[in-house]
């Protein structure tokens, strides 16, 4: 598994080694034995997700769970390809505010790790494109949350991309009240 840091701390790119012929190939997406002896260690993960979207320029963020039910998640692309981004949204943090995106596609592998505390979206970049990603909790529909797409910084790639309700609503980071501090997602 090679292993990449990245300038918010915590975010990290798995890449899983591929073992391939002209038939295709196999990849482990998660060891946790392989990550350890990487000295990587991650929390339990509790659930896998699967989405699809259809359309080039479906974006989906910038979403969170709120403490105690906050979500770490780790996301690949199944099919497609994605343009992935973790922003961190931990007050006191040096890099609060940041952001970090990469692309993830079916024939690259990369996985980006986005810890609890973080909020995260992610635009498709080619159709039927499919997002593979495994959280620390369960989803909780008390404790879910935006942050409008556009009030980052973040160069998505699309200049009117397709958003869901809950997307076009959400505050702007400015006007939002982050939940998650240094201290309830370490």
């Amino acid at each position: 598994m090679k292993v990449e840091t990245t300038p918010l701390d915590g975010v990290l790119i798995l890449t899983p080694r591929r073992h391939g012929d002209d038939r295709g190939y196999f990849s482990e997406s998660w060891n946790r034995k392989t990550l350890a002896e990487a000295d990587v260690h991650l929390p339990e993960f509790v659930q896998d997700n699967h989405s699809m979207s259809r359309t080039v320029g479906t974006l989906r963020g910038l979403h969170y769970q709120s403490p105690p039910m906050a979500q770490g998640k780790l996301v690949r692309c199944g099919r497609g390809a994605l343009y992935d981004v973790a922003v961190d949204a931990r007050r006191g943090s040096p890099t609060y505010g940041q952001w970090f995106g990469e692309t993830l596609t079916e024939e690259n592998g990369k996985q980006l790790w986005v810890p609890a505390g973080f909020l995260h979206g992610f635009v498709t970049i080619q159709p039927d494109t499919e997002i593979i990603y495994k959280c620390t909790a369960h989803y909780s529909p008390e404790n879910d949350g935006a942050v409008r797409w556009d009030t980052v910084g973040i160069d998505w790639g699309v200049e009117n991309p397709i958003l869901s309700e809950k997307d076009s609503k959400a505050p702007a980071f400015v006007e939002w009240e982050s939940p998650f501090t240094i201290e309830n997602t370490a």
